[in-house]
């Protein structure tokens, strides 16, 4: 009787019945091949147990296989055991149970000095610039989330102690240091906010032309804009400026700690705002580290 070739009749199923791409079934197709070709003449692919894929899987890493190529290569193995599973040709999917090593979270790219001053460096007069612009300097000035800063009302904004009371996660209050240029920017906004409509807005501190509170899709797509405007070479968005705020904080000040505190990170925050750096400390970190910041704090 002549031995069904597996690799051929998932090779057909891929194709016929789940109609994936060419490119697609030579992908998984190449994954079962390479640990086949791992197990060695005397186990066949269909009969391998799970400790065979273990010891192929760790082989493969110490050669030099990227967490992200192992994990693709058991999601292959684990699909094709499925299949045969179904086809009643095995009793357990010997993959089943097996995990590839962890991978680790690239940092998002963040900007440097001199890309996010030229992201500011936007001009205009009208109510809609002045607005983007004062957002952007504070998304920057102060490593506000996006969440975080759509919330804010005009009150929240201490000119005279050059501060913004946030809200962050959990209902989490906290009181963040807001650069000179920031805070010229706010004004500036604020200045002409009274040219939009903003019956529906309340003492929100930034309004959309409906006359409502900005929303962060709005939000997004503004600074989305202007990083097209500018000719950025990578997309700008919230969490571009609050990731740059915190590099360039800790490449300039070395102080982990504070800036931690300064991004609201909920496990330095469990029980009260500054709970082991006082404000005093921070607004000092603050002043000497920011690429932007007010160097003449309570002058």
């Amino acid at each position: 009787m002549k031995q069904i070739n597996w690799l051929e009749t998932y090779r057909q199923y891929l194709t016929s019945e789940r109609q994936l791409s060419t490119y697609t079934v030579r992908n998984y197709l190449f994954e079962l091949r390479r640990v086949d070709s791992q197990l060695g003449d005397n186990v066949a692919l269909v009969a391998v147990t799970r400790e065979q894929l273990q010891s192929v899987i760790a082989g493969l890493h110490r050669k030099g296989l990227s967490p992200r190529s192992l994990s693709l290569c058991l999601s292959s193995i684990k699909q094709f055991f499925d299949f045969l599973l179904r086809e009643g040709v095995v009793k357990v999917n010997p993959a089943q149970t097996l995990s590839a090593p962890k991978q680790n979270k690239p940092l998002p790219k963040n900007m440097d000095v001199d890309s996010v001053s030229h992201l500011l460096s936007i001009e205009g007069d009208d109510p809609l610039c002045l607005r983007d612009k004062a957002m952007m300097e504070l998304f920057y000035s102060s490593g506000l989330r996006l969440a975080e800063l759509a919330n804010l009302d005009c009150t929240d904004i201490q000119f005279d102690q050059a501060e913004v009371k946030v809200m962050g996660k959990g209902s989490k209050q906290r009181i963040v240091p807001i650069g000179k240029m920031a805070l010229a920017a706010i004004q500036h906004w604020l200045s002409c906010r009274e040219q939009l409509p903003h019956a529906e807005a309340g003492d929100a501190l930034f309004i959309s032309t409906q006359g409502k509170r900005l929303s962060h899709r709005s939000i997004q797509a503004r600074m989305n804009k202007w990083g097209q405007e500018q000719a950025m070479s990578v997309k700008v968005h919230p969490h571009k400026l609050r990731h740059s705020f915190a590099t360039h904080m800790l490449e300039s000040s070395q102080d982990l700690r504070a800036v931690q505190e300064l991004l609201g990170h909920a496990n330095l925050s469990t029980t009260q705002i500054y709970t082991s750096l006082d404000f005093q400390h921070l607004a000092k970190v603050y002043d000497g580290a920011h690429p932007r910041a007010k160097k003449d704090r309570g002058k």
